[in-house]
């Protein structure tokens, strides 16, 4: 009951994260083509390969299905997790593919777009409806029903597989982003600061234009002129003169 809550718990913060994949399920196919071919054609292959990955190659740290499962830590995943993981990946493998996107949505804090829950959601409910008219083909026995459930059968099979696909080239994408794969953000080089000091007489006009240093005074104001103290003709005429 404890890992139920826990998982539950799990899920629910997964709708507060903020951030979001590097690429959407429709735009994997530009994304990445040649790992979406791969992902296609060998997904047990390339879910076993971006799970190792996630765990940053370190198979000490594996737990089958990431933790999310029932059966995680009982499956003598200590002893040998090669052989766990392989297990894993061919015999549960939509359970592999969803784990190793939970976890990297709890280690990134990333959330899934409306979008991406439309596409899984289409895909789930193909596959019901489905499994729904192969169970009346059976009990009516009719032959139309049974074509129909044929077709739905094909259609819901190819859109799994296309949607896996899609997300392990996602998943594969958000790892070449945490990994450095698209290099360095271009970050501007900030100027050289200098500090005043003491034996200066003025401080560093860092950041500011210098300023202009006038030969003649602007336009409109009369030359300074150089004068002692007193000024010559003071105190005007007038005024009582006191003996010095």
């Amino acid at each position: 009951m404890a890992g139920r809550q826990d998982n539950m718990e799990k899920m629910t913060s997964r709708q507060q994260y903020r951030n979001l994949w590097h690429t959407d399920l429709l735009h994997t196919l530009q994304a990445d083509t040649p790992y979406f071919c791969f992902a296609l054609w060998c997904a047990p292959c390339a879910s076993y390969l971006l799970r190792k990955r996630a765990l940053y190659n370190d198979m000490s740290r594996y737990v089958c299905c990431a933790g999310y499962m029932p059966c995680s830590g009982r499956c003598g995943e200590s002893k040998c997790p090669e052989a766990c993981l392989c297990t894993e990946v061919f015999c549960c493998f939509g359970n592999s593919v969803a784990s190793t996107r939970f976890l990297l949505q709890d280690e990134f804090n990333i959330q899934t777009t409306q979008c991406d829950n439309c596409i899984i959601g289409f895909m789930f409910c193909l596959q019901q409806i489905a499994c729904i008219f192969s169970i009346v083909a059976m009990i009516v026995g009719s032959n139309e029903i049974s074509e129909a459930s044929q077709i739905l059968s094909c259609c819901a099979d190819y859109v799994y597989c296309t949607v896996c696909a899609c997300m392990q080239t996602q998943h594969k994408v958000e790892m070449d982003k945490r990994d450095g794969k698209f290099g360095p953000q271009p970050m501007a080089v900030p100027p050289v600061q200098q500090m005043s000091r003491i034996d200066q007489p003025f401080p560093p006009s860092v950041g500011y234009p210098p300023q202009p240093a006038y030969a003649q005074p602007p336009y409109g104001y009369p030359p300074p002129q150089a004068q002692g103290y007193p000024a010559a003709g003071y105190p005007p005429p007038g005024y009582p003169q006191y003996p010095k």
